[in-house]
């Protein structure tokens, strides 16, 4: 199957050269989408040899992997992986993925983080905000998803080409979720492990939750 991987990127200088160089180990098509970084992040994407979108100007996480997923679609892949670029999520888990997906052929494969070590691995507004989201959100999917926010997903690209997208930050990755489940897509989840280090996080807790409010209403 053609598959490609997603890396959305806003100013990741420090850790999007060597995830690209993790990436490619395992999967050879790399896309980075830059969502209108001010540092290196785009030249240094291109200088690793992938494929590169562009924002122009910061439009969200949502937006940059639509743009991302538009152009799987468009190339003719099959399966999208997506991954954050701040170093979180480990590229020795693709194959992983790509095991668990031989085997039951989930159409949505999520990268779940394992609650017992998430507790005190996760700084703790965002183990709150992960734990609320999850649990409502499994129940407007109509399926269990332990963690409805984690980045690291594989996607057969026909989810991507039935559901209809309309956020643009972090919502749009619950957004799908709710929109896949209740169309019947399959959603399954694999125990990952993160890495929390000193990389800055670009969430805002209280936007985030009033983010997800607002969907959680029109889901409704």
């Amino acid at each position: 199957m053609k598959i490609c991987l997603l890396l959305p990127a806003y100013n990741e200088s420090k850790t999007i050269g060597q995830i690209i160089q993790e990436t490619s180990e395992f999967i050879s098509e790399v896309v980075v989408i830059d969502d209108g970084s001010s540092d290196e992040t785009a030249e240094i994407a291109s200088a690793c040899g992938v494929v590169c979108l562009a924002n122009v100007t910061n439009c969200g996480k949502g937006n940059a992997l639509k743009k991302g997923f538009a152009y799987a679609i468009e190339n003719g892949y099959e399966l999208v992986f997506t991954m954050d670029s701040d170093g979180q999520h480990r590229p020795a888990d693709i194959p992983r993925f790509l095991a668990h997906f031989d085997n039951t052929h989930p159409d949505i494969l999520i990268g779940a983080r394992a609650t017992k070590n998430s507790r005190t691995s996760m700084p703790f507004h965002r183990w709150v905000n992960n734990r609320l989201i999850s649990y409502v959100g499994s129940k407007l999917c109509g399926q269990s998803v332990p963690d409805f926010q984690s980045g690291y997903r594989l996607i057969q690209a026909d989810v991507l080409r039935r559901v209809r997208l309309e956020t643009e930050r972090y919502e749009m990755e619950s957004e799908l979720l709710i929109k896949a489940g209740r169309l019947g897509f399959r959603i399954e989840s694999l125990p990952i492990q993160t890495r929390y280090g000193d990389e800055v996080s670009h969430i805002k807790p209280l936007r985030e939750m009033w983010l997800f409010t607002r969907l959680l209403f029109r889901s409704l």
